[in-house]
């Protein structure tokens, strides 16, 4: 059985999760939300759906060299943007983002800005 972990995509990524959790009472809530989809993605990692390859924000390809993408729904409306990473040992569930559902329209480019 393989190993399943979940981390951020950078330290700036991490620093922004940090800053949700010591943030007003709306940004402690959306922390929680993260932790409560942490907790769900080590158990299981492809418990979000995976987007089509063609609907990939190129940002995320260029920064990051994903090879799979996958969204994950939080409460009111928020999106959590991951990929899977792994071998047969372990298999990583890495957080590139988080937004509203605004955000999300946007960066998938299904709002224009």
């Amino acid at each position: 059985m393989r190993v399943k972990r979940v981390a951020f995509a950078d330290k700036r990524v991490k620093k922004a999760f940090d800053e949700l959790r010591s943030g007003r009472f709306e940004e402690k809530r959306l922390a929680e939300f993260i932790e409560d989809a942490i907790g769900e993605l080590k158990e299981n990692p492809f418990a979000g759906a995976a987007i089509p390859r063609r609907l990939w924000p190129a940002v995320y390809v260029k920064k990051y060299g994903i090879d799979n993408l996958r969204k994950y729904n939080l409460p009111n409306a928020w999106r959590l943007a991951y990929t899977l990473k792994g071998n047969e040992v372990e298999i990583i569930s890495i957080i590139l983002e988080w937004f509203d559902h605004e955000g999300y329209e946007k960066r998938f480019g299904y709002k224009k800005r």
